[in-house]
């Protein structure tokens, strides 16, 4: 279960690809189908990382995070 980093919504158009970027902000760039789009910064709430979870923008519009499934790879020694 997926939990809400950010209140700010963010609203997509089609023809753009939507990420959080390595500072902590919400981008959008033109898909290929897209040639005349700019990159651009969306929003204006930074969010700050921690390891170990998946940061992604969900169906309504918002910033949430998920707990990364690592198979066992993080395990204590």
């Amino acid at each position: 279960m997926a939990e809400r980093m950010t209140s700010e919504k963010i609203s997509r158009q089609d023809g753009y690809l939507y990420y959080l970027g390595k500072d902590g902000y919400v981008w959008r760039t033109p898909m290929k189908n897209n040639p005349r789009g700019r990159k651009s910064k969306e929003g204006s709430e930074k969010v700050k990382r921690q390891d170990g979870y998946l940061y992604f923008i969900d169906k309504s519009g918002y910033v949430a995070r998920t707990k990364m499934n690592r198979r066992g790879r993080m395990r204590k020694r």
